[in-house]
């Protein structure tokens, strides 16, 4: 069998699912932004500011910015309701109608009378949005945290603004407890840049879709369908899965892993690696595998996590 990120028709295309602009607290305006992602040569992008009062709750129009190469998708970083530690829930939604109603949050931090965070993250999927559970590290999101959002399609593995401004850009820890309590989510790679180191919080955390054209409307079901992986550097061409063995082939790294439940590990190492494949011996008891690339400048990319 293949996941879908390699069993579906069409191409990879690849983006940034979190993004800020003057619309909320980033320095670039929209425009600006979307232009330094297509010159980068990303396929799309998502401007997701901040859904407070303080912002005027923004669902940041993007549309104009779209070209026969490069394409936007309407989104917001919602917030509403406390987590365990007192801070205020960051969920990220792609593909939001620009009539979602505000939530009661008039300010960066939680009140009386609010939404929680998985009643907002509900009501976003409902509206047909893609939801992601945002840097849970940053976050310092708690196991009870974690299992309240049953409407989510995402967690936020890797955020490269967390990574830059305080090195806790990790969420593969809180997603792997999700999938050991059975919720079968995928995993995005995403920037959050506002550009407020110049570039050093852009450019450094991509989601690949494989989907049949670069449309919004292709991209967020394919999204939705977890037809995609994570990345910072190495890329992934295909994964092969018997019942006894899984195939990688990819970018040249020089480590390929896979993870599953408990301490269950196995690895090929070696320089310019393009190929590997492995035994499943070990992961007998897990019902869920996942593969990571490390390549020779310690750049990664994760697969979604196939559930067996």
């Amino acid at each position: 069998m293949q996941p879908l990120a390699f069993s579906n028709s069409g191409r990879f295309y690849k983006g940034n699912l979190h993004t800020h602009s003057t619309g909320s607290d980033g320095l670039l305006a929209a425009a600006e932004v979307c232009r330094r992602y297509k010159a980068r040569g990303y396929d799309f992008l998502a401007l997701t500011d901040h859904f407070v009062g303080a912002c005027d709750y923004p669902i940041t129009d993007t549309r104009d910015f779209r070209d026969d190469k490069f394409t936007t998708l309407i989104g917001a970083e919602l917030h509403s309701g406390a987590m365990d530690n007192g801070e205020l829930w960051h969920i990220l939604a792609v593909g939001l109608p620009f009539d979602f109603g505000p939530s009661n949050t008039p300010q960066f931090r939680p009140i009386d009378d609010q939404e929680t965070g998985a009643e907002i993250a509900a009501r976003a999927v409902a509206a047909g949005a893609f939801v992601a559970i945002a840097h849970p590290e940053w976050s310092g999101l708690s196991e009870a945290d974690m299992r309240s959002i049953f409407a989510a399609h995402a967690v936020e593995i890797y955020n490269h603004g967390c990574e830059v401004e305080c090195d806790r850009a990790s969420g593969l820890h809180h997603a792997d407890f999700l999938a050991r309590n059975g919720r079968k989510l995928s995993f995005v790679a995403t920037d959050d840049a506002h550009f407020t180191h110049e570039e050093q919080d852009a450019f450094g955390g991509w989601t690949m879709v494989k989907a049949a054209e670069n449309t919004p409307e292709a991209l967020l079901a394919a999204l939705k369908d977890g037809a995609s992986y994570a990345s910072t550097g190495p890329d992934f061409v295909d994964i092969e899965m018997t019942e006894n063995e899984i195939s990688i082939r990819c970018s040249a790294v020089s480590a390929i892993t896979l993870q599953g439940a408990g301490v269950r590990t196995e690895a090929e190492f070696g320089q310019g690696l393009e190929s590997a494949t492995l035994s499943l011996a070990k992961f007998d008891g897990s019902p869920w595998i996942r593969v990571t690339l490390i390549d020779a400048q310690g750049k990664k990319a994760w697969s979604n996590p196939i559930w067996r």
